[in-house]
């Protein structure tokens, strides 16, 4: 006679089930990451729904190695580097509320009008001793005056004529036949930052659209010259604003992307705003690497604060450029450090 074998049942399995589950959950979270980072490896533009993934991923350690396997692959292994001049200070008509230089806030920004010849000169063959590749001429204000366009045209004939260096401009919202002549002039390229997305952009600025950016960077492209445009994070907008700046500018094939943190200015709407923390830092340039593979990814304002630790974190998930030497209203960075730096992440300069 053949006995039936009892099944004994042990309640205490159920004690494993959360373990097993959260065990399962990492797992397919990590294979997920995996998957849309093959995806751009494969050449395969991100969508929406994989930016929605990556903004939720909570491990930015995993995502900082992503992003980098996708630098590797398509960014530059030359560093981009770039030095500017604020060529003209203070007194800006414009309300940007970030902004040291807008006259409708109290800052103690030093005011002054166009540099001289001799002085913009001498800035710019310092930056080209140092081996620093572009030089750019910033001035405050919505545009220059005529008058003072023809002062700027003036300029970049003079450093073109005595120096090697490439010569760039930010200088507000041009028209197409402005931007013609500063090119005729022996200006390379254009920079005019869309700041943030159109959805939030116009809770920091009320003077100007998004929209006349955008005809901007279209017009510098028209005349033949390179652009470049980024943002400030830390300006209190989302995760999702920042990756559809991030989306705007590759619909717009922007190849030179600074991203700036924001510095809180006393006397401007946003001096209380929180700082943002390294690891949010960290996951916004890592987010703009795996939306824009091929650019160069500038570090620009803001990265004084960040620890040496951070910045090397920064070039390892996909800064690969920079803005060095002092910046428009804030202390910028030692050239020769930043050179140093840059090549022990292993860059070539």
């Amino acid at each position: 006679m053949k006995l039936k074998r009892r099944l004994s049942f042990d309640p205490s399995f159920f004690l494993f089930l959360p373990l097993f589950a959260k065990n399962f959950l990492s797992l397919w979270k990590i294979v997920m990451l995996n998957l849309i980072t093959q995806k751009i490896l494969d050449g395969k533009a991100i969508t929406r729904e994989d930016i929605s993934y990556i903004i939720a991923y909570d491990n930015v350690e995993e995502l900082i190695f992503s992003s980098h396997k996708i630098t590797l692959k398509f960014a530059s292994r030359k560093f981009d580097s770039c030095s500017i001049i604020n060529a003209k200070s203070g007194l800006c008509t414009e309300d940007c509320k970030w902004c040291a230089q807008s006259s409708h806030y109290k800052t103690n920004i030093a005011v002054y009008p166009l540099v001289n010849n001799e002085e913009c000169l001498k800035e710019a063959l310092h930056c080209e001793k140092k081996g620093v590749k572009r030089f750019s001429l910033v001035t405050s204000g919505r545009k220059p005056s005529p008058n003072e366009l023809k002062e700027i045209n003036l300029l970049l004939t003079y450093l073109k004529l005595n120096s090697k260096i490439a010569l760039c401009a930010s200088l507000g919202l041009l028209n197409k036949n402005d931007l013609k002549k500063l090119k005729e002039s022996g200006l390379s390229r254009y920079h005019c930052n869309l700041e943030s997305s159109e959805n939030y952009f116009k809770n920091l600025c009320s003077t100007h659209k998004f929209s006349q950016k955008i005809a901007v960077i279209k017009a510098a492209k028209e005349v033949g010259l390179e652009v470049c445009s980024g943002g400030i994070i830390g300006m209190g907008e989302s995760m999702e604003d920042r990756a559809d700046l991030a989306l705007t500018l590759r619909d717009l094939e922007i190849q030179s992307v600074p991203l700036n943190i924001l510095h809180p200015i006393p006397g401007t709407p946003l001096e209380n705003i929180p700082l943002l923390s390294d690891l949010e830092i960290l996951k916004t340039v890592a987010l703009f690497r795996f939306i824009l593979p091929h650019a160069y990814l500038r570090l620009a304002g803001g990265r004084a604060r960040l620890s040496e630790k951070t910045l090397r974190q920064a070039l390892y998930a996909g800064i690969n450029s920079a803005i060095v030497g002092d910046l428009l209203t804030t202390l910028g960075s030692d050239i020769d450090t930043d050179k140093k730096r840059f090549a022990e992440a292993g860059y070539e300069l």
